[in-house]
């Protein structure tokens, strides 16, 4: 059985699929989606970090003016999308903290300090007693730190809630299915087949299944897009009234070599994550994982233990082989990608959906998008071909 054809189908309801087949739809495009529960995958386990600064990452200064332009739009896509739909997205202004617990942390903080004014960002070095000041409940030993007030941070969950409405009050259409085969037409991509039996089918197809985008069938392999799973496993704690506040801001630190944060929310939620592990599709929380998680946040905030344990879970972010994204058009005709955002899918939800719906109406990214074109690898591979 076939479905009506749309302009654009979009494969995969995570919020990076959900803010493109919005934009998409916006721009007047007849758009439709294919996921079995929209509004899921990775942003169910995110933290929802704004941290464009605290974030950076040497040798990925291409990727923060991505980061940087996408956290200027925050704001504005915010009131937009709560304006539309009604829903409290959870995002707050409260900055973000991050310190140290050691010699080796503090230098690390200070080379990254260093990074992010060479890179004109704004963060400010503060001893320990200072961040002790700004967040009481840190541990006596913590030795400095870097205080980023530019750093926000959403709630994922209700960001792709929203997402969710807006798209049905656009009119994107649902298809609550498995995508399960690229269908195509004389070399062109025209749809995909379901696992339910259907074949909803397009003008364009938008690959954005996160770190399903490798897997699905029929996609050629020379544009399959070389996106891995990369496990991540959080914490939910809450805080009762009598603790409240605990943090007034994300803090997060690196311990023992491993990342660690906690991200307040507004309703007495305190996110902490992530691990970070290759270990292909297992989404199995572990007692080590949880231990690890609970170690380190101890160490940085001792009063943590104290908290309820309100949920467990682990995710799969899309990593890709320069942890940025895949944007745009492919070799393929009628296939395009938004998916690899790895650890930045949130903080690149808005520029992404700007991004898409420009390339869907014009077949041009817009400039702060083409570095991430995802001819970037194929072309990086044949310049790695023997002559």
């Amino acid at each position: 059985m076939s479905s009506r054809t749309s302009d654009v189908l979009v494969v995969g309801g995570g919020i990076i699929g959900l803010v493109t087949a919005w934009r998409a739809a916006q721009r007047g495009f007849t758009t439709a989606v294919v996921d079995p529960e929209p509004g899921g995958g990775a942003a169910r386990v995110a933290a929802g970090m704004l941290a464009a600064v605290t974030e950076l990452h040497h040798g990925e200064q291409t990727l923060l003016g991505l980061n940087l332009a996408s956290a200027r739009r925050y704001p504005d896509f915010v009131a937009e999308l709560t304006e539309v739909t009604g829903h409290d997205l959870g995002y707050r202004r409260c900055g973000t903290l991050a310190v140290a617990l050691d010699a080796d942390d503090r230098a690390h903080l200070r080379d990254l300090h260093a990074l992010q004014q060479r890179s004109g960002l704004e963060s400010e070095w503060l001893s320990g007693r200072e961040c002790r000041r700004l967040e009481p409940m840190l541990a006596p030993g913590v030795r400095g730190g870097l205080r980023v007030d530019g750093d926000h941070q959403i709630d994922p969950r209700r960001l792709a809630g929203a997402l969710v409405a807006a798209c049905e009050r656009a009119g994107v259409v649902f298809h609550r299915t498995w995508a399960e085969r690229l269908s195509m037409v004389a070399g062109r991509a025209v749809g995909v087949l379901t696992r339910a039996g259907t074949a909803p089918s397009a003008g364009q197809v938008v690959l954005a299944a996160g770190s399903l985008s490798g897997r699905l069938a029929g996609v050629p392999d020379e544009v399959l897009p070389p996106v891995r799973p990369v496990k991540g496993q959080v914490l939910r704690l809450t805080v009762p009234q009598r603790y409240a506040p605990f943090l007034s801001r994300t803090v997060r630190a690196v311990v023992r070599g491993g990342q660690v944060y906690m991200v307040p929310r507004e309703n007495g939620e305190l996110v902490v994550g992530a691990t970070s592990e290759e270990l292909g599709w297992d989404t199995t929380v572990t007692a080590g994982g949880v231990y690890e998680l609970l170690r380190d946040a101890h160490e940085l905030v001792p009063g943590i233990t104290e908290l309820p344990l309100a949920e467990t879970r682990a995710g799969l972010r899309p990593g890709s082989p320069d942890n940025a994204p895949l944007l745009g058009p492919t070799e393929l005709e009628g296939l395009l990608l938004a998916t690899g955002h790895y650890r930045n899918g949130v903080l690149l939800t808005p520029v992404t959906g700007d991004a898409m719906a420009h390339v869907l109406a014009t077949g041009e990214l817009p400039d702060e998008a083409r570095p991430f074109t995802p001819r970037r690898f194929a072309a990086a591979a044949l310049s790695e071909q023997p002559a």
